[in-house]
């Protein structure tokens, strides 16, 4: 015998076992009992929260020889050959392969025949709002108006779309989404009565994938079961199949983001992505993990507001403590941005690199809220300056007291070669020449040399990922080299290397003033920030 999908198989054949809708089971209960039954019904909510299962279990019910309840029996001849599919008056028609005039104008036709078994000819149109204005207008007095034995259960995804002339003749019921919880629960329950073992992390987390859809939930489990055979699922298995990442990556991340650090977060993603982990996936889990971090940092109760369990919650706490909302709300901004481009996106690698480079460097935007993430930026920076403890005496009170003074960057040994000066002074002609991704790159670097032995190589110090691209590159060596003997007639020994990938420990800079005070032979003074001068 061929196999059965978990949705099928475990689906509902009474209103008891119908799991989180129950504002919609208790009014239908409660009108088949008191024999108050409505003519014409419509069902609506999203995906896979049971609307067309209740269709079914309605249709059952008004024509079932022996309700209990208000809920069908399931053993009288005309509850079995609903459940089967072959009882007559039980029509099911789905509306986006019958959406013509000539398919309502049928149904009009039969309306008129009385059911030859049974109370009541019931019709479920699926997906309704497909039909076509014409056929629209073709249902309308026959739904107003239809015979004693005739019900009508309309179910769609989209209400917005259904003439109100049709919303007004029927008896509107919303299915809501279903909780995590609920479908934890129901999900317990069937791998129980299949005999499978699974850890309840992984459960939670399939029910959280199915987004409110108990239907999706059993097809992402079905799926997982198929992989792991007689296995027990366990919560990595799960992230495994499902290409989800654990929050403990994000974690990761988002402290390399809040660090600025581009390079670490594009080989986090290069490790996800060889992981075989969904690029669109791993942007949804990212952007509701920062939305539980909001919702820690906002909410006086986060038990209450976040389903998590006791130990994810912990570490949620103790990440929300290391920014603040407003960047939060940047970060879930351009997140969410990044998943409406990426659903149709080809190069979905390429999008969400540059998010991440834009969480980074909120100075790429100019949003109020970027601009708040830069002033957060320049603090942190601030503070990571390193600070010398130096006593100094107080006069007033003749005792000694400790100020914190900002430590002066180490002087090199030697000075910086005449021809690197010369560099420095043109640095910005230089870099306007060169090419155009390689110009990119050359704007976000520094020239330095070697302050202990004072010889003239210029180093090139990247301070982007970019910079990978060119390190020990022959041609883009060569191109930096002729055009630095143009412009200053002299021949410069040039090496390109990658800030905190390289292990040159003594290079130095070459500021600004001094390179100008070499070339334009005058004296000035540069004004300085912060205890330094300004450096190129």
């Amino acid at each position: 015998m061929s196999y059965t999908a978990l949705y099928r198989k475990f689906r509902p054949d009474n209103f008891d076992d119908v799991k989180g809708q129950d504002h919609i089971v208790t009014t239908l209960t409660n009108q088949i009992k008191a024999n108050r039954l409505g003519h014409a019904y419509l069902f609506c909510g999203t995906r896979g929260t049971g609307k067309t299962t209740i269709a079914k279990i309605l249709a059952k019910s008004v024509n079932c020889q022996n309700p209990v309840n208000g809920s069908p029996c399931n053993e009288c001849e005309m509850c079995r050959a609903i459940q089967a599919g072959t009882a007559m008056n039980v029509i099911e028609i789905d509306a986006a392969s019958n959406n013509g005039v000539d398919n309502i104008r049928e149904i009009r036709e039969e309306v008129s025949y009385r059911p030859t078994e049974g109370n009541y000819k019931v019709y479920i149109i699926d997906e309704v709002h497909m039909l076509s204005a014409s056929a629209f207008n073709a249902l309308l007095k026959t739904l107003e108006e239809p015979p004693a034995y005739v019900m009508f259960i309309l179910a769609t995804t989209e209400v917005h779309k259904i003439p109100i002339t049709i919303l007004s003749r029927c008896q509107r019921y919303d299915f809501h989404r279903i909780s995590i919880d609920t479908i934890a629960a129901r999900l317990a329950e069937l791998l129980e009565a299949e005999g499978i073992e699974a850890e309840e992390r992984a459960i939670r987390y399939v029910a959280k994938a199915g987004d409110g859809s108990m239907r999706d939930a059993l097809s992402l489990l079905d799926r997982c079961i198929a992989f792991y055979m007689n296995q027990t699922l366990t919560y990595d298995k799960i992230l495994n199949v499902l290409g989800a990442v654990d929050t403990e990556v994000f974690s990761r991340l988002l402290r390399k983001v809040l660090q600025g650090d581009v390079t670490s977060c594009i080989r986090i993603l290069e490790d996800l992505i060889v992981g075989g982990r969904e690029l669109g996936q791993f942007v949804a889990d990212f952007t509701w993990y920062i939305r539980n971090l909001l919702l820690v940092k906002t909410s006086e109760n986060p038990d209450e507001a976040i389903d998590v369990s006791s130990e994810n919650l912990l570490l949620l706490k103790e990440d929300a403590k290391m920014t603040d909302v407003d960047t939060m709300m940047r970060y879930i901004r351009v997140l969410s941005d990044l998943s409406n481009q990426i659903r149709y996106a080809t190069q979905k690698r390429v999008l969400v690199e540059i998010a991440l480079i834009k969480l980074c460097r909120p100075a790429m935007e100019t949003n109020v809220d970027s601009l708040i993430d830069r002033i957060r930026v320049l603090e942190r920076k601030i503070e990571e300056r390193p600070v010398q403890q130096v006593v100094v005496r107080d006069a007033s009170y003749g005792d000694m007291a400790e100020e914190p003074v900002r430590q002066e960057e180490k002087k090199p040994a030697k000075a910086a070669p005449e021809d690197l000066k010369k560099v420095v002074a043109n640095w910005k002609a230089i870099v306007n020449q060169t090419s155009a991704v390689f110009k990119q790159a050359l704007q976000d670097s520094t020239p330095k040399y070697n302050g202990e032995t004072g010889e003239p190589v210029l180093f090139v110090e990247f301070k982007s990922f970019l910079g990978r691209n060119y390190v020990d590159n022959p041609a883009a060596i060569s191109e930096l080299q002729d055009i630095i003997a143009r412009v200053v007639g002299k021949t410069v020994e040039v090496r390109l290397i990658v800030a905190n990938e390289h292990q040159q420990t003594n290079l130095a800079s070459i500021t600004f003033d001094q390179a100008m005070k070499e070339n334009v032979k005058m004296d000035f003074v540069v004004e300085e920030e912060l205890g330094g001068s300004e450096e190129i």
